[in-house]
């Protein structure tokens, strides 16, 4: 039986994130996930790329967010500060070397999600990865919200275009997640680079974990039940 083995929230994009005994979905995805981005004078999002949306500003990985009551907290070192503080933009821009914004989504005009909202990945898949691949693994480089215990490598991919429960909460599983540098990064909560990128692209065409759509909001719970999809029903031939 398949279980949710953890939860991850990312208050502030790129930033580290938080690990949660529960996890709200609305419409919109995670409650509280990427709500907030460090964004420049052009409107780009600091983030571990350079694309038309982001820039890539590694300095952001040594912040951590977290959600206090309603807040978020954003700590760097033995600095901490709450988004909306004038000291944290302050801080941001000088490790940037420009003047940089923490803004929501309405504010900055985007949304803050790469892709789908919500992004999941198996146990089975990561030990896949550690066996096959002679990588660490660690789920947190992935940045994902949800991981399942599996017992199948890569049984989250068979469920793409389908629907999948999780206590009371139904995601629709959109794509498979190519990954790029930020897997090899020193960052949300692991010291230490990796070389993981070079040989998941070799095998694995760069991809590892699934993006999601929230079907039916809810709550999900460590250790809910996952419920996948039915197994298409072979075609009655005709006597």
């Amino acid at each position: 039986m398949m279980r949710v083995a953890a939860l991850h929230r990312y208050p502030v994009k790129a930033m580290g994130g938080e690990a949660l005994g529960a996890l709200a979905l609305d419409a919109r995805g995670a409650v509280g996930d990427r709500a907030f981005a460090v964004v420049d004078a052009e409107g780009l999002l600091a983030a571990g790329k350079r694309t038309h949306r982001f820039r890539r500003r590694d300095p952001v990985f040594s912040y951590a967010a977290r959600t206090v009551n309603d807040a978020v907290v954003v700590s760097r070192g033995h600095g901490s500060w709450v988004v909306g503080e004038p000291a944290l933009e302050a801080d941001l821009s000088a490790q940037m070397g420009e003047p940089m914004r923490v803004l929501g989504e309405a504010e900055a005009g985007q949304r803050f999600f790469d892709d789908s909202p919500v992004s999941m990945v198996g146990t089975a898949t990561l030990d896949w990865c550690r066996r096959e691949l002679g990588v660490d693994a660690d789920p947190r480089r992935l940045r994902v919200n949800v991981v399942i215990e599996t017992s199948e490598p890569f049984v989250e991919e068979t469920w793409i275009g389908h629907e999948v429960e999780i206590g009371g909460v139904r995601l629709r599983v959109t794509k498979r997640n190519e990954r790029c540098r930020v897997i090899d990064l020193a960052q949300n909560g692991v010291q230490e680079s990796a070389h993981w990128l070079k040989p998941l692209g070799d095998r694995r065409d760069a991809c590892i974990a699934v993006y999601c759509d929230v079907v039916v909001p809810g709550e999900l719970a460590l250790g809910d039940r996952v419920t996948p999809p039915a197994p298409p029903t072979a075609p009655t031939l005709p006597s």
